[in-house]
């Protein structure tokens, strides 16, 4: 696919990492204002070129960065109800202040397929053995300008410290549902293979219905759906498993349909972008029904990305350095059986890029940061394409640069080719880590969101700029 070239016009400098780039109208006003999130715990908004904040929960916020400053916890969603200029409701997903723990295993993992034990672990005294606790809940714009919140709707105990999800709250253009993109819980090659089991909350994409009353003052923080209350599960169910780390959902209307776009952040070899119209949701009802009569649920129908057995259209693989030859590496399947038992069942990815890859025109990825489609006609080249970033492409000498592509949809559910989009913009010295994109509401505008530093704990050091022909 040819390279696409575009420039990059700055909005907001001097920002805190930004996790959720979006538009919403404002009650009373006329046209969209950009909001912006930040991981540490502030909201935006720009209009007129001029930026107000909107809410700081910044002491509502687990402390980030005190493992050397990388951080996946923080302020991860944020989303406005479709009728949020009249109710002026929004919600939020972050990590709760005071919630830290020690972690579900004492070391790092990596599975030994030579080793059973390595292969079948179990997540046990959850009570006490996780790192933190995510919070999804509904606030309000009051009518005098105040801000509040209103209910807790979800409160999720999370084993390790990454693959929490970012951008992980968007609404359902078609069922108005809350959608919430999590991730598998964590550490490395899903250790406790949440993602496949129905019964997790890990690594599944959810449906909540905001219009149900779910009101509870403190719920429980949870881990399975069976410890939740009747009150709050009528109103979830589960649209796709086999998650391992998601950068939201997107919509693209297509005639009368809307194709939903997902990212699943890869393990050691490669990033995956997804893509399905139909999907059947399984209401969490129906799982803990089956669960309490000991037998399954009919979860075959659900979208599955196919992790922990597939990293995108790879078999899960460990990868070891050989001894004989230090230019090479061996690559073992991490999970054969997994592979096979969910190679039939899984649905496959609409494009691919890889962590080595010498091809010219492509690039070494290191992780899916945003996925969005682009409906607006200014750069031509890009209209009705799904774009994509990368937090920092591998084959960039420093300073760091993230990586912007894109790929073309696909109605034959056919794997495709991806394109290579090459901002003209001097970063100078600075490193360029490409961390959130973001669109209007027609999606006719692009906005990418950069940061100096891989570490939150380096603050200021955001920018954010719409992407123009």
């Amino acid at each position: 696919m040819e390279k696409v070239n575009v420039r990059l016009r700055p909005i907001v400098s001097n920002i805190n990492l930004p996790t959720v780039i979006k538009t919403a109208i404002l009650p009373g006003d006329s046209m969209e204002s950009l909001f912006i999130a930040t991981q540490v715990g502030e909201i935006f908004y720009v209009r007129s070129g001029n930026i107000k904040l909107f809410l700081d929960i910044r002491q509502r916020i687990i402390e980030l960065g005190t493992n050397g400053g990388y951080d996946e916890r923080g302020l991860l969603g944020l989303a406005f109800h479709p009728d949020f200029y009249n109710n002026g409701l929004f919600y939020l997903h972050y990590t709760l202040a005071g919630t830290q723990g020690p972690g579900a295993l004492s070391g790092s993992f990596l599975p030994n397929p030579c080793n059973p034990n390595t292969l079948n672990l179990k997540w046990n005294n959850r009570e006490t053995n996780y790192d933190h606790i995510d919070t999804v809940e509904e606030w309000i714009l009051l009518p005098n300008g105040q801000v509040q919140r209103r209910r807790v709707l979800l409160n999720l105990r999370r084993p390790f410290m990454n693959h929490n999800g970012v951008n992980s709250l968007n609404f359902s253009p078609e069922t108005g549902k809350l959608v919430l993109t999590t991730g598998d819980g964590g550490s490395g090659y899903d250790p406790f293979n949440l993602s496949q089991d129905i019964m997790e909350v890990a690594g599944k994409i959810i449906e909540i219905d905001v219009g149900m009353n779910t009101f509870m003052e403190n719920p429980t923080a949870v881990t399975r759906f069976n410890e939740l209350p009747a009150t709050i599960y009528r109103a979830l169910s589960v649209i796709a498993k086999g998650v391992r780390n998601i950068p939201g959902i997107a919509f693209q209307r297509y005639y009368n349909q809307y194709i939903k776009y997902v990212g699943n952040v890869g393990q050691d070899l490669v990033e995956s972008i997804f893509s399905f119209v139909y999907y059947t949701p399984l209401p969490v009802t129906e799982i803990i029904q089956a669960s309490s009569q000991d037998r399954e649920p009919n979860h075959e129908a659900l979208v599955n990305l196919g992790w922990r057995g597939w990293e995108g259209n790879l078999p899960t693989t460990v990868i070891r350095d050989c001894s004989a030859n230090s230019t090479l590496t061996e690559e073992t399947i991490a999970y054969f059986n997994e592979a096979i038992g969910t190679s039939s069942n899984r649905i496959h990815p609409l494009t691919c890029y890889y962590h080595i890859d010498s091809r010219p025109d492509k690039f070494s990825g290191s992780a899916l940061t945003a996925v969005q489609p682009y409906m607006g006609s200014e750069i031509s080249d890009l209209t009705g394409c799904v774009v994509f970033t990368d937090f920092v492409s591998k084959g960039s000498r420093p300073p760091a640069r993230g990586a912007l592509a894109y790929t073309k949809i696909r109605t034959d559910c056919k794997e495709n080719d991806y394109g290579i989009i090459e901002p003209d913009y001097n970063f100078g010295n600075h490193s360029a880590y490409y961390v959130s994109l973001g669109t209007n509401l027609n999606q006719s505008r692009l906005y990418l969101g950069v940061y100096g530093s891989a570490n939150v704990t380096n603050f200021n050091q955001g920018t954010i700029f719409e992407i123009v022909k």
